[in-house]
């Protein structure tokens, strides 16, 4: 038979003195009870007195959870101006209250940034020895790619289509709704500014010119891929962030699997595949927007938009729009993968390099549309 010691109840109760309260804690303040003495700690109300004797003395058992709400519990009443007295702790749990406060994280305090000549030469510089990294990372991956791509080519069973063409259903085929709305879109508006101001001078016929030129040499495909980078390449981080999070790459090369093969080559064939299937989708959607506003906004019929549209367009219009589709795509799949594989091991960074994944590949995407107008400018298309 044994006899065990009876348990007080678990109670938090104050008695005032004058100016002086006296709060008595009992009962087992364990992990068990915590919901129980959170809610007592959050509804003592002891009013505003100059001291408080806290007795401890019915505690009768306290783990890491009790000594945290005591310590809750104490800031609470020092934080209305009372000078607080811990009384009948014993020794044990005095030093599992001590190891609580030590371990308390500090608090927080807004990061104050002085601007001036050296913090903008600082930051300048981190950001081109990142830019740097960042090329030297791509241009890795990218030669990586290269020769898996010709290790595929002379084994064409080692590509792995099922992967390929999942990833074109999520990054092609499920982008078809908002890329088709956004363009038909962009297309009107573009149609009702440009009539806008062309209806001045008499010239409301140009607006289809306008139109037609525009959309198919930079709008169509470079909408296009601004949302395939905010839409697919956030999405390749995302997974291969996480992936790196769970050391799944780590166990991937453990295995001997080229991570470049199975997770990078189906992202980035299937991403040149669909963008420029995308961008012709966003040119015909973009076309039929303008087409109704300019019959709407500006009297021109379909049939004479069609007509119009057909003087005025021609086969190297429409190639100058497809042929950067490609180059867009390898960027963005080559961007989104590096940004995947340098997370670490934590949320914060896995939100940064999604981030960061997707105004690179947007900045990239306009650099290399601006390097393509040069060249078909020097070439005279």
């Amino acid at each position: 038979m044994t006899a065990h010691a009876p348990v007080n109840p678990l109670d938090l109760s104050v008695r005032h003195d004058g100016d002086v309260a006296h709060v008595t804690a009992s009962g087992l303040w364990l992990l068990d009870n915590a919901r129980d003495v959170e809610a007592m700690v959050n509804a003592l109300d002891v009013g505003r007195p100059g001291k408080v004797l806290l007795d401890l003395s019915g505690i009768d058992a306290m783990d890491t959870s009790g000594a945290w709400l005591l310590h809750r519990l104490q800031a609470k009443l020092e934080f209305l101006g009372a000078r607080v007295t811990v009384e009948n702790l014993s020794e044990d749990y005095g030093e599992l209250v001590s190891g609580v406060e030590s371990h308390h994280p500090p608090p927080w305090t807004p990061r104050k940034r002085k601007i001036s000549l050296v913090w903008l030469a600082e930051t300048t510089g981190r950001q081109i020895v990142e830019i740097g990294r960042d090329a030297v990372a791509v241009m890795n991956i990218l030669g990586t790619l290269v020769m898996v791509l010709a290790n595929v080519v002379r084994h064409p069973s080692r590509i792995r289509l099922i992967s390929v063409a999942h990833q074109f259903d999520r990054a092609g085929i499920g982008a078809v709704p908002i890329v088709v709305l956004m363009c038909f879109l962009i297309g009107g508006i573009i149609a009702q500014q440009g009539g806008f101001y062309l209806r001045q001078f008499g010239a409301d016929r140009y607006v289809v010119d306008l139109v037609g030129v525009l959309v198919l040499r930079e709008i169509g495909v470079l909408l296009t891929a601004i949302m395939v980078a905010g839409r697919s390449g956030s999405a390749f981080t995302a997974e291969l962030g996480s992936m790196k999070m769970h050391e799944e790459i780590d166990a991937l090369q453990v295995i001997g699997m080229r991570v470049t093969e199975v997770l990078v080559l189906p992202r980035v064939i299937a991403l040149m595949i669909a963008l420029p299937m995308l961008t012709i989708f966003g040119n015909i959607a973009a076309l039929i927007g303008g087409g109704l506003v300019s019959w709407v906004y500006l009297d021109i019929p379909p049939f004479s938009f069609m007509l119009f549209l057909k003087e005025a367009l021609t086969v190297e219009t429409l190639l100058v729009g497809l042929t950067k589709a490609p180059f867009m795509a390898l960027i963005i799949g080559l961007v989104a993968c590096v940004e995947g594989f340098k997370v670490r091991g934590s949320s914060e960074s896995l939100g940064l390099h999604t981030t960061l994944s997707v105004v690179k590949s947007i900045f990239m995407v306009i650099v290399v549309d601006g390097l393509f107008a040069m060249y078909f400018a020097g070439i005279g298309v």
